[in-house]
C-alpha cells in the first residue's frame, strides 16, 4: 500500500469504523511482531538485523461481519490483505510481503456450539486450538487433533494449510475433521459451504478453501468434529533392523487394524532425537504405536500388532517407551530438543505411496547430503494411510553462513534440491506445513498445466490479487 498522508488517514478512519479504533494499529512494535513467523528465513533475517516485511496497518476484527467490512475496504482501495493467526507457521505464509493490511484473527475466538448429537463444535477460526480441546474435554469429548503447535496455533491456521496431528492415522487430517465452513470472499461477500461434507451436490466447497492459505478468502468459522474419549489407550514400541522391514510391517498393519499413532524414526533420528528425549539407546529404527477405543477391541488389535511386528523381526520394547513418548510428545518441539538459530534447518515433509516412499526418502537424503556436505539429514514417518505414508524429513546445518544473503541462497538451494528429489520420485511439495512463501516457486513444477485450475480460481474470486500475494504460487 503506497497511500500516505491524508488519504492513508482517511482509510485508517474507515478501518477504525469497521472494527473499532482500539483494534487498528500502526505502531511499529505491532508491525515488527507481525513481520516474522516461524519461517527460518524470516527469523534469520531478523537475527541478522535486516529489515523485515511490514504491513502498513494491523486490523483485528471480532466477527465475520467485521472481516467482510475490512475486505470491502481493501477491495475498493486495492490494498493487499494477509491473514494472521498464531504466527506459528514455518512456511512464511503469514508474512505481509507487499505491505497493506494484516488481518489478525485472534479476537475471533468464540465457540458458539458443542453439538453432542451430531458430534461437532462450531467455533471462530482465530481460537487457539488448545482452547477447543479443553472445551471438548470438559464435556467428555476430544477433537483428537494433537499437533506439535497445539498451544500456539489457531483453528484457521490449521485449516489454511491442511494441518495434521499425531493421531492422524485413526482420525485423519484437519480436512477430514471439518464438516463445514463460513468464508468471507475477497469482495466481502459471506458464504457458507453445505452443512455436511459428504454429498452429491457438486464439488465439496470445503476442499477449495481448506489449504488455500488465505489466497482466495478468509475462513471465519468452522464446524469441527469431536469424538468420545477412548475407553482405553495403550502404547507399544518396537525396534526394527531397518526402514524397509518397518515400513512393510506398517503397511500390513493398516490392512488389518488402525492405530491412532504410528511413528517410525530412521537411524539418524533415533540416535539424535529418541535417545535424547526418551532415553532409548539401542541401535536400529524406533517405531511407536498407540491403540485406542473399546478395551476389548484394543486387546485384539494389540495381539495382531505384536504378531505382525514379530514376523518382520522387530524387537518388542513394551509399553514404557511409548508411554514416555506420549507424555513428552510436545517436548520434541521445545528449546533443548528442537533445532534453533544459529543453526539452519528445515522440515521437508512429503508423502508418497508405499511403492514410492523409500525411493523418496533415499533420493532426498542423497540430494541433500551429497550436494550439501555441511548438512545432516534425519527423518521419521509419522502419518500413515492404507495407500502410503508421510516422511517428516529435516536438514540441519550447524554452521550456516553469517551473511544473510549467502544464508538465504544456501537455504533455498537445499530446499530446491530436496523437494525436487521428492517430486521426481513420486512425492509432493509438502504434506501438512503448507506452501506459503517458502515453496511457492515450486508449485508450477509440481502441478504443470494443472496449475491453471488454481490460477482460474484466484482470478475469478480475487481479480485484483489482493489476498496474500506471492503465496501458494499465486
Amino acid at each position: 500500500m503506497k497511500l500516505k498522508g491524508f488519504m492513508f488517514d482517511m482509510i485508517l478512519s474507515e478501518l477504525e469504523d469497521a472494527v473499532g479504533i482500539d483494534n487498528v494499529s500502526t505502531r511499529q512494535i505491532d508491525k515488527l511482531t507481525h513481520g516474522v513467523d516461524y519461517f527460518w528465513l524470516a527469523r534469520m533475517w531478523a537475527d541478522r538485523g535486516q529489515a523485515l516485511p511490514e504491513a502498513d496497518v494491523i486490523v483485528s476484527p471480532a466477527t465475520t461481519e467485521e472481516v467482510s467490512s475490512v475486505l470491502k475496504i481493501a477491495n475498493y482501495y486495492k490494498i493487499p490483505v494477509t491473514t494472521w493467526g498464531g504466527g506459528a507457521g514455518s512456511q512464511g505464509g503469514a508474512l505481509p510481503m507487499t505491505g497493506g493490511i494484516i488481518l489478525d484473527t485472534k479476537r475471533m475466538n468464540k465457540i458458539s456450539e458443542c453439538n453432542t448429537d451430531s458430534m461437532y463444535m462450531r467455533a471462530q477460526t482465530g481460537i487457539i486450538w488448545q482452547y477447543l480441546e479443553w472445551h471438548a474435554n470438559e464435556r467428555g469429548y476430544s477433537t483428537m487433533h494433537y499437533p506439535g503447535s497445539v498451544n500456539c496455533s489457531t483453528l484457521g491456521g490449521f485449516l489454511a494449510h491442511r494441518g495434521i496431528g499425531v493421531l492422524s492415522t485413526k482420525y485423519g487430517k484437519i480436512d477430514d475433521m471439518c464438516l463445514s465452513l463460513e468464508v468471507v470472499l475477497p469482495n466481502g461477500d459471506i458464504i457458507n459451504t453445505l452443512p455436511v461434507p459428504k454429498h452429491a451436490a457438486g464439488p465439496d466447497l470445503n476442499q477449495i478453501f481448506i489449504g488455500s492459505e488465505g489466497t482466495i478468502g478468509v475462513i471465519t468459522e468452522a464446524d469441527i468434529r469431536i469424538y468420545a474419549m477412548p475407553e482405553k489407550r495403550t502404547f507399544h514400541a518396537f525396534l526394527f533392523k531397518d526402514l524397509t522391514s518397518a515400513i512393510a510391517a506398517g503397511r500390513e498393519i493398516l490392512t488389518k487394524i488402525k492405530p491412532s499413532v504410528m511413528r517410525l524414526y530412521d537411524e539418524a533420528e533415533t540416535v539424535s532425537i529418541i535417545k535424547k528425549v526418551i532415553g532409548m539407546t539401542r541401535p536400529g529404527v524406533f517405531m511407536n504405536f498407540a491403540l485406542e477405543g473399546l478395551e476389548e477391541v484394543v486387546a485384539i488389535e494389540e495381539r495382531l500388532l505384536l504378531d505382525i511386528c514379530g514376523r518382520y523381526g522387530a524387537n518388542d520394547l513394551g509399553g514404557d517407551y511409548g508411554e514416555k513418548w506420549w507424555k513428552q510428545r510436545i517436548d520434541f518441539f521445545y528449546p533443548g530438543h528442537i533445532m534453533d538459530i544459529p543453526q539452519m534447518f528445515g522440515t521437508m515433509d512429503t508423502i508418497a505411496t508405499y511403492s514410492n516412499i523409500e525411493k523418496v526418502y533415499w533420493a532426498m537424503k542423497e540430494a541433500i547430503e551429497t550436494n550439501f556436505p555441511m548438512a545432516r539429514f534425519i527423518a521419521h514417518f509419522s502419518h500413515w494411510y492404507e495407500w502410503g505414508v508421510m516422511v517428516y524429513d529435516r536438514f540441519i546445518v550447524d554452521d550456516p553462513p553469517k551473511d544473510p544473503k549467502e544464508a538465504l541462497r544456501l537455504h533455498n538451494q537445499i530446499w530446491n534440491a530436496g523437494v525436487r528429489a521428492a517430486i521426481a520420485n513420486g512425492g509432493v511439495i509438502n504434506d501438512h506445513h503448507g506452501v506459503g512463501l517458502k515453496l511457492s516457486r515450486l508449485m508450477k513444477e509440481q502441478y504443470g498445466p494443472a496449475m491453471q485450475v488454481f490460477e482460474g480460481l484466484k482470478k475469478t474470486l480475487d481479480p485484483l490479487g489482493i489476498m496474500n500475494p506471492y503465496k501458494l504460487g499465486l
